[in-house]
């Protein structure tokens, strides 16, 4: 779903997103502290380097500051087919019980050298008899050519697939970061169980962390309340398609991944009273940014979401967004150059590379306002109610 301004200035194709990144500047580890990481402000023509700690003297007084409360679950899986080849599930997300389904079925990427055929049964962890599970593959996801796939999860005593993913699973770090576990008795490090996890993270359901909320603390988030700035959040369970490169120079023939959101009632409610006295909508990363918008534009609080968002966006929802360093040629670089201009992001992180900032997931963040001329957020008074989702404001 894209939502196109027509006075937009030019198409832009997959190589205006590129840039050269030295390779030591992709962070393998996260700072010494959640706060100590480097802020990049890049608010102003001129970027100024700061301090991550130093946020909330940046924001103003009745400000809103929403988060992403998704959590991330240990849906990297270890196993191997019947013919003892292995294979690795990275599980996206557990499907609700229905009629045909007891609670059991998950979606998964698969990797493996051979796929199985449908109707075969592959073990999982060591498998039912080796303290593991078993797992059948019903089908690709989410159609016959779909690419996902589609298992019924055999857990002892009828664990579900979250008891399964906690017992069994690990930590599915970014594809970056080289130390990635290869073998399924690898254990996951004791730093990223708790660094690749926010402090507020709350809804399970992610395979990658909403990255720009990890630099947040508790000294950070009472510094916020202390300044009269309100927080609220939503819930976008990140799949690995966030990773996926694009691959077409027209970006308009890109396939956007899909996941599911939620605007919880509380946090339409906080909106409306940030607009209503004047606030700005600060949005703490690009999952964040992805739900709020996508909200406004199909008015469904929840529901999947595979909203592409490039230079020429009208943005309705958010004013400051707080992120991370992004992947070149990303749909992420190009979230981030629609709200605060192309040429003046691509300007940053020449800046960032300079200065020798850290990149993506454990690196260090940036504080971007939105261009005016991207089109004008949300006014109070406008038409859509709080109870009534429907309607434009």
């Amino acid at each position: 779903m894209t939502d196109i301004d027509p006075g937009a200035p030019r198409a832009y194709t997959l190589s205006d997103f590129d840039f050269s990144l030295p390779p030591e500047l992709i962070a393998q580890h996260p700072a010494a502290e959640r706060s100590a990481s480097r802020l990049l402000d890049g608010r102003a023509i001129e970027p100024a380097d700061r301090i991550f700690r130093d946020l909330p003297g940046l924001l103003r007084a009745g400000d809103l500051l929403v988060f992403n409360d998704t959590r991330v679950v240990k849906a990297r899986i270890f196993g191997e087919k019947a013919s003892g080849g292995k294979l690795e599930l990275l599980i996206e997300r557990v499907l609700p019980a229905e009629a045909d389904n007891p609670g059991n079925e998950v979606v998964a990427h698969m990797k493996v050298s051979k796929k199985p055929l449908p109707g075969s049964t592959v073990h999982m962890a060591g498998g039912r008899h080796g303290g593991g599970f078993d797992a059948t593959l019903l089908s690709r996801w989410p159609h016959e050519d779909g690419p996902l796939f589609r298992f019924a999860l055999h857990g002892p005593a009828g664990e579900s697939p979250w008891e399964l993913m906690e017992r069994h699973g690990h930590l599915p770090l970014p594809p970056y970061i080289e130390r990635q576990q290869n073998a399924d008795h690898d254990p996951d490090e004791a730093e990223d169980t708790q660094r690749y996890q926010t402090v507020f993270a709350r809804n399970p359901g992610a395979v990658a962390a909403p990255t720009a909320a990890l630099h947040f603390d508790d000294g950070v988030l009472d510094d916020l309340a202390a300044r009269g700035i309100e927080r609220a959040s939503v819930t976008l369970h990140v799949g690995a398609g966030t990773f996926q490169p694009v691959k077409t120079e027209n970006l308009a023939e890109h396939q956007m991944h899909s996941e599911w959101y939620e605007v919880p009632h509380a946090t339409l409610a906080a909106l409306e009273r940030c607009r209503q006295r004047g606030g700005r909508v600060v949005a703490v990363g690009t999952t964040t940014v992805r739900t709020l918008e996508s909200w406004a534009r199909s008015g469904q609080a929840s529901g999947d979401t595979s909203i592409f968002i490039t230079p020429g966006f009208a943005f309705q929802v958010v004013d400051v967004l707080i992120t991370n360093f992004h992947l070149p040629k990303s749909t992420l670089m190009m979230l981030v150059s629609a709200f605060a201009g192309y040429a003046h992001v691509m300007g940053l992180y020449r800046h960032a590379i300079a200065q020798k900032y850290r990149f993506f997931s454990y690196g260090d963040a940036m504080l971007l306002e939105r261009t005016p001329a991207r089109g004008p957020a949300m006014r109070p008074g406008g038409p859509r109610a709080i109870g009534g989702i429907k309607g434009s404001w």
